[in-house]
């Protein structure tokens, strides 16, 4: 999978060692050649292949420019020069020839040229290594060995040669075609190549590679129904592509759940307005899988793909078996000209004359953090290698992975950073899931063993479209990345596209019909629902700490629960499945919503006292760092040390009888409530999964937004605080 850095006579040729053209060894660096003058006609490229370290002289520092090469000196230059593949078994390719073996003189570059039919040998079988290359042999050779036919336009310049012989016409017209050579009365096929000419040959192909080449790119990620932010973006990514027209468009998953937009219209809304932004291509996130228990299943989500005017890219995910989806995936897994409504494993997209390989992964905890159903998800490092290695057969060296994955998200299934150590050959990342604000990208240019690799960049644009990314990286002419530059686009000040904010319209006024009902309650406090930003906050996260409104969800939910069973006396709700905050004052039904607005219905189950142990184990495993199966919780209280090994870090847990705090006792049930999503195994609660498969779950039906507008009118005013419920004893 590595990638190679030496492609097609680039302008670095970075090679591990310098290369002699037949002799000695002086360093470039260290005197130049007595028998060169500036005046001789091959200068210019020998002293730019020497500063190069491409070529050097013999030891009495001459270059010896008249001198013909050899042509096993040809095979040597031209085996480093190219892109081949070296032969596993060199003597066995050399068979072939009655005059050389695998202990000859330059073996392995000789079997390298000749197993990419460059070198085919004379019709008695020899190579013939130390003879002399002609000039029309040369012809061939540098067509043949560095791919000079795709700069030939096709265009014939005149060029005599009646005294060419047959088999290397080809060769000799294409170097005419192209300007390699001015000896078009005379090409003087059957003398000998010197030295110096070349040399001079070589330089001037290399003059026909490509400019290094610079790929612009904008991207998003975890938009999550945020329809109303769609006309800012939309105006952001026009004025970009007005200095930037070629720039690419990414969006890194979780489009779907969210705001009441996702409620009323699943998907559809955010599809209008996107099919407005010219996008490129998307991967799918783990909320899109939310609706896959649903009634209807994953057909929104099909909907939605059979909509898109864009590809929506699964390269690690198996549909085969979801009845909504299946049918869309394309018979092409890879392709450079997608077709709309299908989903593909990756995309070949040609951006000013160079072609750009873009994939998708997306999360495996998806099958525990969603609802996916019969919708699997594969190892995505495996899918990753495939992908890469796909694209490099095609020639693609500068690669896109688009990744539902998490920056820094939980190792046990994958990240971001662990994909770009592991897999060889992906240029940059576009990533998502974590909700990461990377003001600027983030490089990895080391593997997983501190060694050193070519250059990742990392990009992801925070969350909710408050921002949009771009990104500019450099490519030398091997695929290499030579720079960068990066920054994330604030679009809170953006005034709306005209054409978008039009087509808003279509939704907006349903919405702002049920969004804006206030509910008759009032919040005397601001409840945020922090996630770690960094620098920026480094200390609180809904998914690693107790909050105000995670206690009063909870609250609500217990409270709830005690109306349909007495019995109940704990209330667990998932950190991952809080999705806003609560302003200061009146509170609107939208408000709500937007603080849970997944669907979810209320839950029992019966739990044993090492049940719960079991469950809130596994809640702060990942602790202090962030987890969305991080458990708010009400009617009970633990303490935990993070520092401890996972499986031993619950301390003490409590929970209230009578009115009074008493221990959990191991082989004693209690009544819990969850989430009908937590309930059934959500976020990797393997207790939950089992109670659910042993029915021991009883969904009430009851949805959980409804249940926390309904807690919060009975309140009337509202005042949650942090209580202590969950503390780590090691902070």
């Amino acid at each position: 999978m590595n990638k190679r850095k030496v492609h097609r006579f680039g302008a670095t040729f970075a090679v591990a060692s310098a290369i002699v053209l037949a002799g000695g060894s002086v360093d470039a660096a260290e005197q130049w050649y007595t028998d060169v003058s500036k005046d001789n006609t091959h200068y210019e490229a020998i002293k730019a292949l020497t500063d190069q370290q491409i070529i050097r002289g013999y030891s009495e520092n001459q270059f010896k420019p008249g001198h013909s090469i050899e042509r096993r000196h040809a095979a040597l230059i031209l085996a480093k020069l190219g892109d081949f593949e070296e032969p596993t078994d060199v003597a066995d390719v050399l068979k072939k020839f009655k005059d050389i073996s695998g202990d000859s003189f330059y073996a392995k570059e000789m079997a390298t040229l000749a197993n990419a039919n460059v070198f085919k040998g004379d019709s008695n079988g020899n190579f013939k290594p130390t003879a002399a290359l002609t000039r029309q042999q040369m012809a061939n050779v540098l067509v043949n060995a560095l791919d000079l036919e795709k700069y030939d336009t096709g265009k014939k310049v005149e060029i005599n040669l009646s005294n060419v012989g047959e088999s290397h016409r080809r060769g000799v017209q294409i170097l005419a075609n192209l300007g390699l050579t001015d000896q078009l009365s005379d090409f003087r096929p059957n003398e000998p190549v010197t030295r110096g000419a070349f040399s001079s040959f070589i330089h001037r192909a290399n003059q026909l590679q490509p400019s290094d080449f610079t790929l612009s790119l904008m991207h998003m990620n975890d938009t999550h129904a945020r329809v109303a932010e769609m006309p800012k973006a939309i105006t952001a990514i026009k004025e970009v592509r007005n200095d930037k027209p070629d720039a690419l468009l990414l969006h890194g998953g979780d489009v779907f759940s969210g705001t009441l937009y996702f409620s009323e219209f699943e998907g559809q809304a955010d599809l209008e307005l996107m099919n407005l932004m010219g996008l490129d291509a998307m991967v799918f996130g783990n909320h899109e899988f939310d609706l896959g228990d649903s009634k209807n299943g994953h057909q929104s989500l099909a909907n939605f793909v059979k909509g898109a005017n864009f590809p929506v890219i699964g390269t690690n995910i198996d549909f085969s078996k979801d009845p909504a989806l299946k049918n869309l995936v394309s018979k092409t897994e890879f392709t450079s000209t997608p077709a709309l409504g299908e989903i593909h494993k990756g995309l070949i997209k040609e951006v000013n004359g160079e072609k750009v390989g873009i994939f998708g992964l997306t999360t495996e905890s998806t099958a525990f953090v969603a609802s996916p159903g019969a919708v699997e998800f594969l190892d995505y490092k495996e899918s990753a290698e495939k992908a890469v290695a796909y694209f490099e057969s095609q020639g693609v060296n500068k690669i896109i992975s688009i990744n539902h994955l998490g920056f820094d998200s939980d190792p046990s299934v994958g990240n971001d950073l662990l994909l770009a150590q592991a897999v060889e050959g992906i240029d940059i990342i576009v990533g998502g899931h974590s909700h990461t604000k990377l003001s600027e990208p983030v490089i990895v240019d080391k593997n997983a063993s501190g060694e050193s690799k070519d250059p990742t960049v990392i990009v992801q644009a925070d969350q909710y479209l408050t921002h949009l990314g771009t990104l500019d990286v450099e490519f030398d002419k091997q695929g290499v990345i030579t720079g960068h530059a990066g920054e994330l686009i604030s679009l809170k000040d953006k005034v709306n596209d005209a054409e978008a904010a039009e087509a808003l319209l279509k939704y907006s006024g349903k919405i702002d019909e049920t969004f804006g009902k206030e509910i008759g309650a009032t919040l005397e406090v601001d409840l945020p629902n922090p996630r770690s930003r960094g620098e920026e906050n480094i200390t609180e996260s809904v998914r690693a700490n107790e909050t105000a409104l995670g206690n009063l969800i909870t609250d609500g939910m217990l409270e709830k629960a005690k109306e349909y069973d007495p019995k109940a006396v704990i209330a667990l709700q998932n950190g991952g499945g809080i999705r806003n905050h609560l302003d200061k004052g009146q509170v609107t039904v939208g408000a709500v919503i937007e603080v849970l607005p997944f669907g979810n219905t209320l839950s029992l189950v019966t739990l044993t006292g090492e049940e719960i142990k079991n469950t809130l184990e596994h809640s702060v495993r990942n602790s202090p760092n962030e987890e969305g199966g991080f458990l708010h919780m009400s009617g009970m209280k633990i303490t935990f040390d993070s520092s401890k090994e996972v499986g031993q870090r619950i301390q003490t847990m409590q929970v209230k009888m009578n009115g009074e705090f008493v221990d959990v006792e191991m082989d004693k049930e209690y009544v819990v409530t969850t989430n009908a999503f937590t309930a059934r195994g959500g976020d990797g609660f393997k207790v939950l999964e089992e109670a659910y498969e042993n029915g021991r779950v009883t969904d009430l039906g009851l949805d959980d937004w409804v249940n926390l507008r309904d807690h919060m009118i009975k309140l009337g005013t509202v005042k949650p605080e942090i209580e202590g419920r969950i503390i780590d004893l090691n902070t």
